[in-house]
Formats: structure tokens, C-alpha cells, sequence
């Protein structure tokens, strides 16, 4: 009996030891962990989206206890997270302008030419390494919904083959612009009404024969504007959103109805 004992009580005495020295290991290495970081992780919104530059909200709220990142940098949040942030932290809040993508083309497929029937992967990039993809016009929408897979928030719509952007669910996550193969989605202020949907920067006449609605680069809009707020570069117009006041005049006098006017969401 004693010798089936003997190496129980051995196995227990290493077994005891060990422990002890685990539970002294661990309070001996302890990694203090900030409470500020659960605090800020727990106002973050969790869409882990990477908008904000990290690989996710706990990369974020990590950096942000540590005062390695701003707190305004977090776009699907806004204002009341911001807020909560800066409380957190004990700083002030700084107020943080909303942002909106956009989509800058008008050519779906009532207004642009298609060159070819595609038949393929239904994926912008797939599409676009053949001959830019179907449609006529090289530098506008592919059409096949990428940007609409990649948000996460439902502020993505595909009607007609062309891609639209629903501003009251948009966050400015840029997840759509990374997305898009032809580069032609970008933020912009959501105060800002007016946008040169084209993206087109062939001469006029080429550009009018592909698509209905394409900047002919005629310089119109740009001679309108009271604010300087429009230039034409690769005949191609553009709108400085800093300078806009939203007037309104460059869509009236725009022959090919390029220009288009947002609808401000409150």
C-alpha cells in the first residue's frame, strides 16, 4: 500500500509546488492593464471597421488610454462617441465635420455605352482587367457592386449598374473607396449639396460620345461660380468643398447635367 502511496503523495507535493510557483510567477510578472482602455473600448461603436487607421476598436481604444491616437478619429461614431471619449479621458471634445462617400459617376446604363456583354465573376476588380469592364467609359462605375459587399452599413445600393450612396446610413469608413478598382468614390463634407458626378478625363467630345452625362470640360460651371470654388483640370471639373457656399448656379448652366445636387440629410 505504501509504495503505490509514495508516488501520489510525490506527484501531489510536485503538483503543489508547481502551482506555488505559478501563482508567484503571475503576481510577480503581473501586466497592469489600463482601466481606460475597457472604458473607451466600451463607448466604441464595434463595427471594427479600420476607418480609424488601427486593426480594429480594441487596437484603437488601446492606442487612444495610451494617448497614441486622437479621439476623433473614429467617423461611424460621430459626435456622441467623441464625446463619450473625451469624457473618458478627461479632454476636451473637439467637434468633428460628418463626412459622406461619393459615387463620382452618372453613367449607368440608360446614360453610358456598353462595349461588350460580360459574362463573368460578378466583382468590380474581375471585371475591370477586361478592357475596364463593359461599359464605354474607362474612368467611370464597373457596376457590379464590390463597393456595395464591402459596407458594412448598408449605405450602398447598385441601381441600373451604378453604384449610389444612401448618405443618412453612411459612415465614412472609406471600407467603399478601397473597394472601388477605378478610385472614383471619395469623402466629401455631407453639408455640401453639389457634386461633379464624372470622373472622365477624356477631351468633351470623346467623353459625350460614351457616356450622356459626362464633364465635357467645357468650363461653364467654373466661369459660374461666384466662389472660385470650381476648376477644370483634364477636362474634367472639379469642386473645391471648402470654397463651395452652395449657390447652386454651376448646376444650372452645366450642359450635360454632370453636376448633381445632394439633398442634405438632418
Amino acid at each position: 500500500m505504501s509504495a503505490i502511496l509514495i508516488p501520489i503523495l510525490a506527484i501531489a507535493g510536485l503538483g503543489l509546488i508547481f502551482g506555488l510557483g505559478l501563482a508567484f510567477a503571475s503576481k510577480k510578472f503581473e501586466v497592469k492593464v489600463d482601466p481606460k482602455i475597457s472604458e473607451v473600448r466600451e463607448v466604441l461603436p464595434g463595427a471594427n471597421c479600420g476607418a480609424c487607421g488601427y486593426t480594429g476598436c480594441d487596437a484603437y481604444a488601446e492606442a487612444v488610454a495610451a494617448g497614441d491616437a486622437a479621439i476623433t478619429l473614429c467617423p461611424v461614431g460621430g459626435e456622441d462617441v467623441i464625446n463619450s471619449m473625451a469624457e473618458v479621458m478627461g479632454i476636451e471634445a473637439k467637434a468633428v465635420e460628418k463626412m459622406v462617400a461619393r459615387v463620382n459617376c452618372k453613367g449607368s446604363w440608360e446614360n453610358v455605352k456598353i462595349k461588350f456583354d460580360y459574362d463573368g465573376i460578378i466583382d468590380c476588380e474581375s471585371a475591370a482587367t477586361l478592357y475596364g469592364g463593359p461599359s464605354a467609359c474607362a474612368y467611370g462605375c464597373v457596376g457590379m457592386g464590390t463597393c456595395v459587399k464591402a459596407c458594412n452599413f448598408g449605405a450602398l445600393v447598385l441601381e441600373n449598374g451604378l453604384a449610389k450612396v444612401i448618405d443618412e446610413k453612411c459612415s465614412a469608413c472609406g471600407k467603399c473607396i478601397e473597394a472601388c478598382p477605378k478610385r472614383i468614390i471619395e469623402l466629401v463634407p455631407a453639408k455640401s449639396q453639389y457634386t461633379v458626378l464624372c470622373s472622365n478625363l477624356e477631351k468633351g467630345g470623346e467623353a459625350k460620345k460614351k457616356c450622356e452625362v459626362a464633364c465635357i470640360g467645357c468650363g461653364k460651371c467654373m466661369k459660374e461660380c461666384p466662389f472660385e470654388a470650381i476648376t477644370v483640370k483634364n477636362f474634367c471639373a472639379k469642386i473645391d468643398y471648402e470654397k463651395c457656399k452652395n449657390c447652386g448656379k454651376c448646376l444650372k448652366v452645366c450642359p450635360t447635367n454632370a453636376i448633381h445636387k445632394f439633398v442634405p440629410h438632418k
